[in-house]
């Protein structure tokens, strides 16, 4: 039975902040091959002032990994004029952890 329930779940793996230019505390998750998501694990609301920084931590991984779409991923609700704002560079979000 675990087996059947281990091959349908998704294999998330935790990257290196480190090896992106990023600080220690931020973490990163690779969805699949071509998706990296910045985890936000907190209850406040995420303002234009976190998605200007959110936007600079996605250009310094698309430095390093060109081909790759980056995603927000977060529980905390989200501002809606830094999701478009989010949305218009290109960064997705995830919600749910």
């Amino acid at each position: 039975m675990y087996l059947w329930r281990t091959s349908l779940l998704r294999v998330i793996m935790k990257l290196d902040p480190k090896k992106f230019g990023l600080p220690a505390r931020t973490l990163l998750e690779q969805i699949d091959d071509s998706l990296i998501a910045i985890v936000m694990k907190r209850k406040s609301r995420i303002v234009m002032a976190d998605g200007k920084k959110i936007l600079e931590k996605a250009r310094k991984i698309k430095q390093v990994r060109m081909s790759a779409a980056i995603a927000l991923k977060t529980t905390a609700p989200v501002c809606s004029k830094t999701i478009r704002f989010l949305e218009a560079e290109g960064i997705q979000l995830i919600d749910g952890l």
